[in-house]
């Protein structure tokens, strides 16, 4: 039944503008304009009419609905553009690191403090374990400090790769789409329901 769609209305919107049709005439007892709606015409005879006359209608709302239009083509440019990634974020190597470096220096402060808190047992004087001693702790700071860079990485990883603006580019798209809804509606629908009615005339009375 989908009949004589207008040029610039693509396939898609159709369902939006015969659910904006049905709106229209659920509602038609609250508007004046459209008084006779359901005796002078049915709804079905009323829906047939105005999706018969599709291109005349939406051609009212046109100016709405090319702008609708642009605002969703490039929120689906948008959301399917693929993120690019700079030469020098390359994964790879900083997340090699950041793994490596704390469990690295983690395994040789072990190593370190076991050694020389033996060999300080064996021979308290002994110089050699006092510098393993230094040397464990120096490793446990690196490993510390490796920690604290591998999760501000993380972080950073995390907040970049985090949509910007997120709803900013929907909010456009539905006050684009609401807009051609109310044009359509308003200039379009409403009217044509409105001429329909207007040039046909009352039942005359059954006789009794």
């Amino acid at each position: 039944m989908h009949m004589n769609v207008a040029p610039h209305l693509l396939t898609e919107d159709r369902s939006e503008y015969e659910r904006i049709l049905d709106e229209a005439l659920r509602t038609a007892q609250e508007r004046p304009e459209l008084d006779g709606a359901g005796t002078r015409l049915t709804p079905a005879q009323l829906r047939a009419m105005a999706l018969n006359a599709t291109t005349l209608i939406t051609t009212a709302a046109a100016g709405e609905y090319e702008h609708f239009v642009k605002v969703r083509e490039a929120h689906r440019a948008a959301s399917n553009r693929p993120r690019t990634q700079a030469p020098d974020e390359s994964p790879g190597a900083a997340a090699v690191l950041t793994t490596l470096v704390p469990v690295l220096a983690g395994t040789a402060a072990v190593i370190f403090l076991l050694v020389g808190a033996v060999i300080r047992l064996v021979a308290p004087g002994a110089a050699l374990g006092t510098a393993m001693l230094t040397a464990g702790l120096v490793f446990g700071a690196l490993a510390a400090a490796g920690l604290l860079c591998a999760g501000a990485g993380l972080l950073l990883t995390a907040l970049r790769n985090s949509p910007a603006e997120t709803g900013a580019p929907d909010d456009e798209l539905v006050r684009a789409r609401a807009a051609w809804g109310h044009a359509l509606l308003e200039r379009g629908l409403i009217p044509f329901l409105h001429a329909a009615l207007a040039a046909t005339t009352d039942p005359p009375p059954r006789e009794r």
